[in-house]
This record gives C-alpha cells, sequence and structure tokens, in this order.
C-alpha cells in the first residue's frame, strides 16, 4: 500500500525554519521531520512513499537524492572520477517525490497523484506532525469498517496551562496537559481512491469540501488515537520535539536505530550494481 506525504505547504508559522526550506524538511535530531514520518510507516512494514512536493520542493529531491551517498561509505577514485559502494546503512524504502504545485491545496495535490495512484487503496498524512499511530490497527480498522475514508482522530495538545480550582486555591496545575475531551484531524488518513471523486481540483483542501462530503455520506469513520501526537507548528513545538528527541524517549520512535546496528558490507554483485566499480577488490576490502 502506497503512502502518501504531504510536503509541499508553506510553512508560514514557522518562518524562523521555512525560510531555507519546506517544513517537513526542518530537523529534529538531526533528522527531517519527514524521515521520522517515513520510519514510523516503515515500521509497520509500508515501505512504498509517494512525496507530494511542493513550496522548496528541490530541498525534499535532493535529500532523498543524496541520502543513498551520505548513509553509506564509498571509495573514491579521484583520477578516474569513479565511486564503489562499500557499505550501507539505507533504508529499503522506495520514494517517488512529484511537484504538485507551490500553491496547490491538500486536496489538489492528492488529486494531482491519481495516475501514481491508480485504483488501490492509499494512504496520506501531513508531513509535519508525528504521533505514536498503529499503524497497523489503524488499516484493520480502515479494512473492517469498509466505507471510503478513515481519519485518526487525536486529543490535542493544550496550548495553554491548566489549572484545577478551589474557590481561589489551586489544587493543581499541569503545564500543556494533551486534552482529553475533544478529538480533532490528527492525519494518518486511509483512502480509498473513490475519494478523488470528491475533490473538484487544485484549490480544494481536503479538511473542507471533501471531508465534509464524505461525512454526510456516511463514508467517513474515526480511528481513534488516545495516545500521543504533536504537530509541528510553531518554534515553540519544533523545541519541544527536540527536547524530547534527546531526552531518548521520544513517544512516537517505534523503530529500531539503523544507525547504532553495524553496517552492512556489500557483496561484489551487489556493489557492481551500483554503478562503475574499477577499483582493486583488495584496497575496497582493506577500507571496508
Amino acid at each position: 500500500m502506497q503512502v502518501v506525504l504531504l510536503a509541499g505547504g508553506l510553512g508560514t508559522r514557522l518562518a524562523e525554519e521555512t525560510t531555507v526550506r519546506p517544513k517537513p524538511m526542518v530537523e529534529i535530531g538531526g533528522k527531517p521531520l519527514l524521515w521520522h514520518i517515513m520510519n514510523l510507516y516503515s515500521h509497520f512494514g509500508y515501505k512504498d512513499f509517494v512525496v507530494a512536493c511542493g513550496y522548496k520542493g528541490h530541498v525534499v529531491k535532493e535529500y532523498f537524492h543524496n541520502l543513498f551517498i551520505h548513509d553509506s561509505d564509498w571509495v573514491i577514485d579521484l583520477r578516474s572520477g569513479t565511486r564503489e559502494q562499500i557499505s550501507s546503512v539505507n533504508p529499503d524504502w522506495r520514494v517517488s517525490l512529484f511537484d504538485t504545485g507551490v500553491h496547490t491545496a491538500t486536496g489538489g495535490r492528492l488529486l494531482r497523484l491519481r495516475p501514481v495512484i491508480g485504483g488501490e487503496t492509499f494512504m496520506a498524512t501531513y508531513g509535519d506532525g508525528v504521533g505514536d499511530v498503529d499503524i497497523a490497527a489503524l488499516v484493520a480498522f480502515h479494512r473492517r469498517h469498509g466505507r471510503l475514508a478513515t481519519i485518526t482522530a487525536v486529543h490535542p495538545p493544550a496550548r495553554f496551562g491548566s489549572l484545577v480550582l478551589d474557590g481561589e486555591r489551586v489544587c493543581q496545575f499541569s503545564e500543556k496537559p494533551q486534552t482529553d475531551k475533544d478529538w480533532i484531524n490528527g492525519g494518518f488518513f486511509v483512502f480509498e481512491p473513490q475519494v478523488l471523486d470528491y475533490i473538484g481540483g487544485d484549490d480544494v483542501p481536503l479538511e473542507r469540501r471533501p471531508l465534509e462530503a464524505l461525512a454526510a455520506d456516511n463514508q467517513l469513520m474515526a480511528f481513534q488515537h488516545a495516545g500521543f501526537w504533536q504537530p509541528m507548528d510553531t518554534l515553540r513545538e519544533k523545541q519541544f520535539l527536540e527536547a524530547l528527541w534527546d531526552s531518548g524517549r521520544a513517544p512516537w520512535k517505534l523503530w529500531k536505530d539503523r544507525e547504532h546496528e553495524s553496517r552492512r558490507l556489500l557483496s561484489h554483485e551487489e556493489r557492481a550494481g551500483h554503478g562503475p566499480h574499477r577499483l582493486q577488490g583488495d584496497v575496497a576490502r582493506r577500507v571496508a
């Protein structure tokens, strides 16, 4: 099943970071937020990604183009210009990157990807929010109810500290707790391809007419996620996610670190598949 990542918005509320890169490429722990989201899906076995690029989309494309080089070990022959990959910890993802327009709305981006999505069930999410969502349970829920669309409902993080009062006395204080009363759209959608028929064009936000019409037609169901969920709309939220990551207890990190594993030495046949390898084998082995 393909996973569509909406990564083309302007990110104006995070202008401190987004003047030079799109919001999904803002780094948490030295990795773009998009990487974190993709690792969540990959943890549950979903590794076929379609990235809907827009604002500064070249930054996204260049990142994935260079990821193969940056996360591998190489031998470079500076005289001939040839290189040979020796080892790798690259994820086994398939990543398709498409320019869906700078000013295209979220629904319009999905509609532009219709030839890529085809006639199969697909998932979609925003490129600026993370959570410890059980993707396997989400997909199972969607399969079970048989409607066209599933939205993940989450509790919104509170913007202000919470006070419990007994008259004028503060009985309890909680700094920005997550409310357990309201539900909001947390992304992490599962869609049947017929959902695209509800989108009229580039200027249609997914969150307006399409989802409203699906709900009116009894075709929208909510997967209720009561766990961690956090958007990254402001610098303060970015710093909050960074602090969680640095603590080693980031709730959305369900996957095992590849960086801490031993790099896998590629066989001669595998190295041959990564371009010219005119260097002598004994040199490559010594470097590895």
